[in-house]
């Protein structure tokens, strides 16, 4: 496999990487591919190896690197190189549009949560790779249901790579909360961060996995008339949001900033998703002490990572992507999305089983993990995240009504 730029050090120029991409490809000085503009131009393989530039805003190379690196590797035939950039997600539009609409690409995947994917769809950027290649993804008939479900939501654009029910949980510092005393419901939670204000706390949902989680949880927690309908059917989740604010001081703008909060004492309390809570402790950025508690009646809301790829690839781009993707989804390949924990379990495919995983990540999930979060999984209800339309919504609203004057962006 060659990795045209390490992954450590791209993510340090990703702000300068992605202002130039905006108006220059990669090869400047050469002319591009033609677009393919059907699928049948499409050939099964590629006529010669290609570059792959992927960009990530997701976080989701921490799951995916490894086995696109093994498939590059494996296939040199079809993939020549592969640069790894990591981004924000509510820079994707402003990034890609401008490529899309004038052709002079240099992004050729985008990883992704449920958010930038939704921007892409409203703004017809992306390929609607199941209704256009869907024959050459079969393996996504091996999704197990939840993860399934999630796909739906993708419309046909996403590719759906990895699953996890998410939460919404509550983490908590057993030195300043004592197990006991941890609320159970969403009302003992508004009573305890009134009588300990500035020590609850959770990130803007547009730019956190666990803030959008908590989000689109508490309709169902707190018995909104329609917990799919953030502008019509959230009258109680809304208010709740808005009397809880006032005892957060400010909200982060990514899940990173939450877990120093935690684990520098600064909060003693936030929501949480499997994951969040799994990889920062077994990576050292949380102290092993933290501890994770359910609510007393909750329900799980998904989220998954998926491959977005913009308009306008060649004909050989299209079909590398495609057998990479079609690769990405074997019960071998996908196994290795449990990696760290990082979106516990992290697999989308029926036998992806853990211990398909590498020895190292098997050994961070005996270790890390939480003899109770597998009952749960089977335990608790499940829910997809909210279509594309209805989470722009809600961002929108928490961003207007709730966040306002407390977050940067």
């Amino acid at each position: 496999m060659r990795t045209t730029k390490p992954l450590h050090l791209v993510a340090g120029v990703a702000a300068v990487g992605l202002a130039l991409t905006a108006c220059s490809a990669p090869n400047a000085n050469e002319p591009a591919a033609p677009a393919a503009s059907d699928a049948s131009e499409v050939p099964d393989t590629p006529s010669e190896p290609v570059d792959l530039n992927i960009l990530d805003v997701g976080g989701v190379l921490k799951l995916a690197q490894g086995a696109i690196e093994t498939f590059a590797d494996e296939n040199p035939d079809v993939i020549s190189s592969v640069t790894f950039e990591t981004g924000g997600a509510p820079d994707v539009v402003g990034t890609l549009k401008p490529q899309v609409d004038t052709g002079n690409l240099s992004i050729d995947i985008v990883l992704t949560g449920n958010d930038a994917l939704s921007a892409g769809i409203a703004e017809d950027l992306w390929v609607p790779m199941i209704e256009d290649f869907g024959d050459r993804l079969s393996n996504q008939e091996n999704y197990i249901q939840p993860a399934a479900d999630m796909q739906e939501l993708a419309q046909g654009y996403g590719v759906l790579l990895s699953w996890t029910p998410g939460g919404p949980l509550l983490s908590h510092n057993p030195s300043a909360i004592p197990a006991a005393d941890v609320p159970t419901t969403p009302q003992e939670l508004l009573d305890w961060a009134k009588a300990n204000p500035g020590k609850f706390g959770y990130a803007r949902p547009a730019n956190s996995g666990p803030g959008r989680t908590w989000l689109q949880g508490l309709p169902y927690m707190l018995g909104d008339t329609d917990p799919k309908d953030p502008e019509n059917g959230w009258d109680n989740t809304w208010a709740y949001l808005k009397e809880l604010g006032q005892y957060i001081n400010n909200y982060p703008t990514g899940t990173g900033q939450v877990i120093t909060n935690m684990s520098d004492g600064s909060w003693s309390l936030t929501p949480i998703t499997m994951g969040w809570d799994i990889e920062p402790r077994a990576d050292g950025r949380a102290p092993n002490t933290l501890e994770v508690t359910e609510f007393d009646d909750y329900t799980w809301i998904s989220d998954s990572h998926f491959a977005a790829v913009p308009k306008g690839l060649s004909a050989d781009k299209m079909s590398a992507i495609t057998l990479l993707l079609q690769d990405l989804l074997t019960p071998e390949q996908n196994a290795k999305f449990y990696d760290n924990g990082y979106h516990y379990p992290g697999p989308s495919i029926e036998g992806a089983t853990l211990d398909k995983a590498p020895q190292e990540t098997q050994d961070v999930i005996a270790e890390f993990g939480r003899d109770w979060y597998d009952e749960a999984i089977e335990s608790q209800d499940i829910q997809t995240q909210l279509d594309a339309t209805a989470i722009v919504t809600a961002f929108d609203i928490w961003d207007r009504e709730v966040g306002a004057g407390k977050f940067e962006g």
